[in-house]
């Protein structure tokens, strides 16, 4: 039989119920489920320590190890040490003042997460007395106390552990804490009886956040940033709390963490977290994952618990390394004065707060008192509440016990809240599949979000609830919510089983009225081309592919038709009548079943261009080569141009674009395909992918601007982009763009270059093109047997040309023989122009003989006489009179020549005859310095444009020999008078 105390602790134990469902149970098709767990979510169990005989006054337990400090009666101090997980163990106590000042008094105990390193700090007694701050190691496996001299004067107040050390020997790169606000990084190691620091460079002083004030440090927790050198760092004081992260410098895969502070030594405090507290303390947990890893943290403060989410590895820009912060106060009540816990221990859902004679289980999401355990005087005062990470266990120690507490399913609840806070996702997620908490939670959803008015979103989970069919159906047809009704009987219909045929039926039924009903009203309102109805027609042609409506037709077939024919949409009841035949349909359903060589047999039989088309994208990312060949089997019944689509959204790996290229270069070889765009389409991927196939593709193209069939300032682009040289120097060279080919090719190859610079027609262009090769490569070698091959290359090139190129430093005696060759060609060039001129003078006096008889030359213009150009009568109007006989009138040879002439002279005629027809006759009889008046000169000038030649029997003649003689535009004219 149980004993009083121990009836009274379980009566304790269980005085905080769960909340019993306050949601009405009627919209739930679910019955008789029992919604509620009432076994205790936190129960605790006292641990029978035979050998435990003094007063607890320190705890620590980590890994199942528990380490207590007890003060005895005979005024010795010893240290309980017990594994739990070795079953033949039952403790063992250890003097620990011999290894002390006398004058000493423990101040804190510190294990690491393995259990293996304990860590005891030391203080004086009282300021009055001597003595001095130490800090003592002990190794689980040894009995004997080792002093760790470097900290000797530093009262350490706070150790943080290496989470990552799996040794049993060092403790790897810790964190310590010092009452003054001094931050000190060292690693402890033990060699069976020997205990040592490692060398100075492992205890050093890394940052100081009291700043010459005492600011004892109350927390330390630091963790690596996913197996990267990134490290963060949290560190509190009473009333700071402290964030650092940065790179550590690793060193035999040991982090330094020295270098993470250097960026804060000049941040002011104000950057940190701060919270205002009168304690004289302060706490710092963090929960950590079955993997080691932190997802959130707890400060203790006087105003209550600091908790937020861990994320540093999304950290950026911000100073914070926590997400969702808030600040938990503490559960109170009239009879308590007791407001900030003495400790607290920290699990993924509850913060346990340690008073001295009770233990508060709050929420962290809610933020209510769960859970309270009052603990008697016949328990004792409670020292402490632990809990150990690592076997994720909560214990609690007083002057003379220890308990554990037992933690059972403490996410029970978490739906519930998470449903009042309306995260519906995560309320679902905390379901753990059970149906009766997953309709209530989408019940209340689907409510909520019909009375915010967004009714589809609201349909949509209501479909997923056991509410009222009809109920539904109601609402939302009180308030014409067609689209909403429509959305809850598609969900409604994909959750029918196939047996359940009648009420398929009815739904299929019901939804093909109401998308008749809005089709046919947006006809009658003149709005069949809007949005809307060609939305509910996309609709509606997808509900009809439905699969079980597919099943369904077979039933109901004559009803649809029946219901479309009363609406009128013939449209609609053409396409259900050769649904059978849907083609588009079949091969859009191969797809889908990733059956692509069926997709594209069928595409092959059907030789439809318009589904090659549609399905080419799909089929070709995923079957390239197949569907490449079912392409070129086409032919021309295919337009390329049309397919370029589908070939620029396949991924842009070697397959696709060989496959791709397969076929650009079947067409352009058998069909002989000019369309740009395949073109230039083509030559991107040479450019990318295969630079040998472009260099044959431009030389296959020539060297004719206008023959070539791609865009040439595009591919220039491309290649420039590519830094293909010889490419660019091709492409230059076909734009005209002499120079700067020439320019790159002399950085490519010199037999570039030349065989560009022969190209040219022009004389003069060539030997300027010469020229700058010569001066680039004489300038840059001096070479003279070079200079002589230019010479004997290009004939256009004189020695003169390229002397300059020459340093001053060349004598005149190394161009003896070309300057010699060069006065050779240049006296044969004067006996010629001699010759020239002789004849010239001959021809001269010949014009001067012609012209003398032009003197005395007449031409008689005859009253019948018509002008060439308009066949009216000549002496109607002024005319002109050219010596082959030809005769125009003035205005007809001015219209005649204007659209001949240059831009330059064109404007010089418009400004003559604007002058002839503006200025007053009183300045154009004004009689010139020439001795004419100013009308004559103007009227000489306009006769030397205009009149210069016959039109008929000049120039200009001669360069219209190929032009049609009836313009293409007059045809259809010329044709209708033919007939």
């Amino acid at each position: 039989m149980a004993s009083i105390l121990d009836q009274y602790e379980q009566a304790s134990q269980s005085s905080q119920r769960p909340k019993p469902v306050t949601e009405p149970m009627v919209s739930s098709g679910y019955i008789n489920m029992q919604l509620e767990d009432y076994t205790p979510m936190f129960s605790k169990k006292r641990m029978m320590l035979k050998n435990l005989t003094g007063v607890i006054t320190h705890a620590a337990v980590a890994n199942d190890y528990i380490v207590l400090a007890m003060h005895k009666e005979d005024e010795k101090k010893k240290l309980f040490r017990l594994d739990l997980k070795n079953s033949n163990d039952h403790g063992e106590e250890i003097e620990y003042l011999s290894y002390v000042h006398p004058n000493s008094k423990l101040n804190a105990i510190f294990l690491d997460p393995l259990g293996c390193h304990l860590l005891m700090a030391f203080v004086p007694r009282s300021k009055d007395t001597h003595g001095y701050p130490e800090l003592v190691y002990l190794h689980q496996n040894s009995k004997k106390f080792k002093q760790v001299t470097k900290s000797k004067n530093l009262e350490v107040t706070e150790v943080g552990w290496n989470w990552e050390n799996t040794s049993r020997v060092s403790t790897g790169p810790i964190l310590l804490g010092t009452s003054q606000g001094h931050l000190f990084e060292t690693e402890l190691e033990t060699d069976s009886d020997k205990m040592y620091t490692a060398s100075n460079q492992y205890w050093r002083e890394i940052f100081d956040i009291g700043r010459g004030t005492e600011m004892p440090i109350t927390g330390i927790q630091f963790q690596r940033v996913n197996k990267t050198r990134k490290y963060f760092i949290f560190i509190t004081t009473r009333t700071r709390l402290y964030q650092f992260i940065g790179d550590a410098i690793m060193q035999d895969d040991k982090p330094s963490l020295q270098s993470v502070f250097y960026p804060y030594l000049t941040r002011p405090e104000t950057d940190f977290q701060a919270i205002p507290s009168n304690l004289k303390y302060s706490k710092l947990q963090f929960f950590f994952d079955k993997n080691d890893t932190p997802k959130t943290f707890a400060w203790l403060t006087e105003p209550g618990i600091f908790y937020g989410q861990l994320d540093p590895s999304s950290q950026q820009n911000s100073n914070s390394l926590f997400t969702q912060s808030t600040l938990i106060t503490y559960p109170t009540n009239d009879e308590e004065k007791e407001s900030a816990p003495l400790s607290f221990a920290l699990t993924e859902f509850h913060a346990l707060l340690m008073y001295s004679d009770r233990v508060k289980v709050i929420s962290l999401l809610s933020h209510e008192l769960v859970y309270e355990d009052i603990y008697t005087e016949a328990h004792g005062k409670l020292r402490s509440v632990i809990r150990d990470s690592k076997k994720r266990t909560i214990w609690a120690v007083t002057d003379i016990s220890v308990f554990r507490y037992k933690v059972i399913r403490e996410e029970r609840n978490l739906w519930r809240i998470y449903c009042d806070k309306e995260e519906f996702d995560l309320a679902k997620d905390y379901c753990f599949n059970n149906p009766a908490f997953i309709d209530i939670i989408n019940v209340k959803q689907a409510e909520l979000l019909f009375s915010k008015g967004d009714y589809e979103k609201s349909a949509e989970v209501y479909a997923d609830t056991q509410s009222s069919f009809e109920t539904i159906c109601l609402k939302f047809l009180e308030l014409e919510q067609t689209n909403a009704l429509k959305i809850y009987l598609a969900k409604r219909l994909d959750s029918l089983k196939d047996d359940d045929k009648t009420l398929i039926s009815m739904l299929v039924i019901w939804m093909a009225e109401l998308y008749l009903s809005q089709l046919g009203l947006l006809r009658r309102t003149g709005k069949e081309d809007s949005n809307q109805y060609l939305q509910i027609q996309s609709d509606f042609e997808v509900f009809l592919l439905h699969p079980k409506v597919t099943k369904c037709m077979h039933h109901v077939k004559s009803i649809v038709y029946d219901l479309m024919a009363s609406h009128g949409d013939k449209h609609n009841l053409i396409k259900l009548m050769i649904i059978n035949e849907d083609y588009e349909n079949v091969i859009a359903q191969y797809i889908d079943k990733k059956s692509y060589l069926e997709a594209i047999q069928t595409l092959q039989t059907l030789k439809k261009p318009e589904l090659f088309y549609q399905f080419a994208p799909s089929l070709i990312e995923n079957c390239p080569k197949h569907m490449v060949t079912a392409l070129m089997s086409q032919g021309t019944r295919l337009v390329p141009g049309r397919l370029l689509p589908a070939f620029l959204s396949c991924q842009n790996d070697e397959q696709h674009i060989s496959e791709i290229i397969r076929y650009l270069e079947f067409i352009l070889q058998h069909f002989n395909v000019k369309d740009k765009a395949i073109h230039n389409y083509l030559l991107t991927l040479y450019v990318e992918h295969d630079h040998e196939m472009l260099s044959r593709y431009l030389a296959r193209q020539g060297q004719d601007v206008t023959l070539v069939n791609y865009d040439v300032h595009y591919a220039l682009r491309l290649c420039r982009e590519k830094n293909l040289s010889v490419a660019c120097v091709n492409l230059s060279a076909l734009l005209g763009l002499w120079e700067s080919a020439v320019e790159l090719a002399l950085q490519v190859d010199l037999h570039l270059a030349k065989n560009i610079a022969n190209m040219p027609e022009e004389s003069e262009l060539q030997r300027q093109l010469w020229l700058n090769i010569a001066e680039h490569v004489i300038t840059k070698n001096q070479d003279m047997q070079e200079a002589m091959n230019f010479l004997k290359e290009c004939s256009l090139i004189k020695i003169e040309d390229i002397l300059p190129f020459f340093s001053d430093v060349v004598t005149i005696d190394h161009f003896r023989q070309p300057i010699c060759e060069s006065l050779q060609e240049y006296n044969q060039e004067i006996e010629g122009m001699k010759t020239e001129m002789e004849e010239a003078t001959i021809a001269a006096e010949c014009v001067r003989a012609e012209i003398q008889s032009f003197r005395n030359r007449s031409v008689t213009v005859l009253v019948s006489d018509a002008c060439c150009l308009c066949d009216i009568t000549l002496l109607l109007r002024p005319f002109y009179l050219f010596p082959c006989g030809h005769k125009f009138h003035s205005d007809c040879l001015t219209a005649e020549t204007l659209p001949i002439l240059t831009p330059t002279r064109r404007n010089k005629l418009t400004d003559l005859q604007r002058q002839l027809s503006v200025l007053p006759n009183i300045e154009l009889s004004a009689i010139t310095s020439s001795g004419l008046s100013l009308r004559e000169i103007l009227k000489n000038e306009i006769d030397d444009i205009v009149a210069s030649e016959c039109i008929f029997c000049g120039e200009y003649m001669i360069k219209c020999i190929d032009k049609p003689f009836i313009a293409d535009e007059d045809w259809d004219r010329v044709m209708k008078e033919w007939e």
